[in-house]
């Protein structure tokens, strides 16, 4: 029995298929990289092969559907898509991500299953919808004015530099209200912080977020 290049080409075809969606990914800086994606797409890709070569097997001796084996990984994908998903406030962030590694999946079963035309058109168009789509996604209906409830330690000047880094955001403040947390410690008092802000196009949530969650000082942020 010869060396079947069939299934070396499905293969490196998924891994290449997997690999242009997972590099648009991680230019972005999203939790599910590179290496994810390749590796969701291959071993997709391998189930599929798996399942054809034991319907091969058993074709004409059972009623069993070797068909079952990779229609799992369409919900066995789920629990890889729920870790990317991570919830701040009322904020929810990875969803695209999610998506993405559940379609990369959908890629490398279709290149197991032979079907290349219908693999090589869904990579395409999932780079072009997550490269390229993010603006019209700002320009459908997202708000442009939030409040932000933030917790931080009371320290000289921290209000400024939140205000300055939201400032560098084209984000206006409108309003200011600030409580001390009576359980806070003596010498290193934590305030409650809420801030009414505006801009003059569409406010990416999770990207305010992070923003300020970084700064020295914060203990959480959360969306009202």
């Amino acid at each position: 029995m010869g060396f079947d290049w069939e299934i070396l080409t499905r293969l490196v075809l998924s891994c290449l298929m997997g690999g242009i969606i997972g590099y648009e990914r991680q230019a972005r800086h999203k939790s599910a990289g590179l290496r994810t994606n390749i590796l969701v797409c291959l071993g997709s890709c391998l189930i599929m092969l798996l399942s054809q070569s034991l319907y091969d097997n058993v074709e004409g001796k059972t009623n069993a559907d070797p068909a079952r084996l990779a229609a799992q990984v369409v919900s066995g994908i789920g629990f890889l898509g729920a870790g990317a998903i991570m919830k701040e406030g009322v904020t929810v962030t990875g969803l695209t991500t999610a998506a993405c590694l559940w379609v990369v999946a959908g890629v490398g079963l279709a290149v197991g299953a032979g079907f290349y035309t219908g693999a090589g058109i869904t990579t395409v168009l999932v780079v072009l919808i997550c490269g390229y789509l993010t603006r019209l996604d700002f320009w459908a209906g997202h708000e442009t004015s939030l409040t932000l409830s933030i917790a931080m330690v009371e320290r000289p000047g921290q209000i400024s530099r939140i205000s300055n880094l939201l400032d560098m955001m084209r984000l206006k403040v409108r309003g200011i209200r600030m409580k001390a947390n009576t359980d806070g410690r003596p010498n290193d008092p934590e305030v409650s912080l809420e801030m009414d802000l505006e801009s003059d196009r569409a406010i990416d949530r999770a990207a305010v977020v992070d923003a300020v969650k970084n700064l020295r000082g914060i203990i959480g942020v959360e969306v009202l």
